[in-house]
């Protein structure tokens, strides 16, 4: 009977049949554990370099965040459009187009990866100095980024793959591997930082590691599934339908990162005149954050995964049943979170430093953007249906949005804030303007949303 279950476990789950919440949450728990695991890779970064090597180097960790996160927007691309199509296919019941798109998907994921080593290892310096980076650690964020960008062929076919899986409605199998190779990551950060002394090169070479075995392990899983699709050579090879397709509907989600990793580079210069203290201060905080938006993410991309698989099976109304619940889960587990992070932030964050006004200064700021989490919520199922839908466009053009007003209210408010005893500004301004523009995207999404445009978006 347990062997039964377990096996149940790992089948793919069809989300065009059941009670659609039931559905929805099923899906969404092995996903949710699997991101909190996978946001353990930079939080267990930055808890042992903070606690074995100093604020310093939890500062340049932080900092090389942004320039990340811009260089790496081709994996978002190709994971969202691959997601899509083998959601859809997979509703469709088409196999011989599923089996095409994950051949051309991995054909695509090393070309991303060959790509991004590339450009990461050409534009990592340059774009630090652009960024303003104190001298102090500029010297650790480049060691760190290059580490990461040499080993980014791992990086590139685990979080493309385990898109791939959570389209075909597999979230678990994902899950199981994150957390096996997040265990080895946390292994191997503190043996390389505590017992060899790399310090910020430890921890980067741990997570390459850690990466590339989750990897490995999707590429087998995937070449198992031949209940599903086919997985040989006949299927890896370039197809312009399925490879293309998956670039065009991947385009607008990797722009969108891109724009996300664009305001977060200006922001960061803006973060950056602050000094080291503050930058530390809001590495914490966004440590934190990634945590907090996690059921948000995560419900997200399950009501991709449920509106791709029952727009390809043809039912309109069970998409919008779908996103009512998914959106009410999301909402409501949200909440719960924030809830607890305002309640142990404190020491949470003391999890980070041993500096008690560096938590102090961090738990203020995490108070400030509280409020927002939940309109977060509404921003990431709503975008997410229509993602699922074939609709990439919409959602792409409301995070520009977004993230423009972001950054124009971050730059105004610390000018209008600025005095004799702070010249720069307040610095709480920077999160100000972050929950604005959460509250004023939520609105906008929900407007969009109900204008119905997504609907007729479906790929044939």
């Amino acid at each position: 009977m347990a062997a039964k279950r377990a096996t149940r476990s790992f089948k793919p789950v069809d989300m065009t049949t059941g009670e659609p919440w039931k559905q929805i949450l099923a899906f969404t728990i092995p996903m949710l554990i699997g991101n909190i695991a996978q946001q353990l890779y930079n939080t267990v970064d930055s808890i042992v370099v903070g606690k074995y090597v100093g604020d310093n180097a939890l500062a340049a960790v932080g900092s090389a965040g942004p320039v990340l996160n811009l260089l790496i927007v081709l994996f978002v691309g190709v994971a969202t459009g691959a997601s899509i199509m083998v959601s859809q296919y997979l509703g469709a019941r088409n196999r011989e187009a599923l089996s095409y798109t994950v051949g051309n998907c991995m054909i695509l994921t090393f070309i991303s990866a060959m790509a991004v080593t590339l450009a990461g290892l050409i534009l990592t310096r340059p774009l630090l100095r652009l960024l303003a980076t104190p001298g102090a650690i500029i010297d650790w964020c480049d060691s760190y980024l290059r580490i990461l960008f040499v080993g980014s062929l791992g990086m590139a076919f685990y979080n493309i793959l385990s898109g791939v899986l959570r389209g075909l409605g597999d979230s678990v199998s994902a899950l199981i591997y994150l957390i096996f190779a997040s265990g080895v990551n946390i292994v191997l950060d503190i043996f390389f930082v505590a017992n060899l002394g790399l310090g910020v090169n430890g921890v980067a070479l741990a997570t390459v590691i850690a990466q590339a075995l989750s990897a490995v392990l999707c590429v087998i899983r995937l070449s198992r599934m031949n209940e599903m699709f086919d997985f040989g050579r006949k299927y890896i090879r370039w197809k312009s339908r399925y490879g293309m397709g998956i670039v065009r509907l991947g385009i607008p989600s990797g722009i969108t990162q891109a724009i996300f990793s664009m305001s977060a580079i200006l922001v960061q210069s803006l973060t950056n005149s602050f000094g080291e203290q503050f930058i530390a201060a809001n590495v914490i905080v966004m440590r934190v954050d990634g945590f907090a938006m996690l059921p948000n993410f995560s419900f997200g991309t399950a009501l991709t995964t449920y509106a791709g698989q029952n727009i390809g099976a043809g039912d309109l109304r069970r998409t919008e049943l779908g996103a009512k619940q998914g959106g009410i889960l999301s909402a409501a587990v949200s909440a719960a979170i924030t809830g607890l992070i305002l309640i142990f932030g404190k020491p949470l964050m003391g999890i980070f430093t041993n500096t008690d006004s560096l938590v102090d200064m961090s738990m203020r700021m995490m108070r400030i953007l509280a409020a927002g989490y939940i309109a977060m919520s509404v921003i990431q199922t709503l975008g997410g249906v229509m993602r699922g839908a074939g609709d990439t466009m919409t959602p792409m053009w409301l995070s520009v949005l977004q993230q423009i007003l972001r950054v124009v209210l971050a730059y105004a408010l610390c000018f209008a804030t600025r005095s004799p005893e702070n010249p720069n500004g307040l610095c709480e301004m920077l999160f100000v303007s972050l929950l604005i523009s959460w509250l004023a995207g939520c609105a906008t999404t929900v407007a969009v949303y109900r204008m119905g445009r997504w609907k007729g978006k479906a790929l044939t």
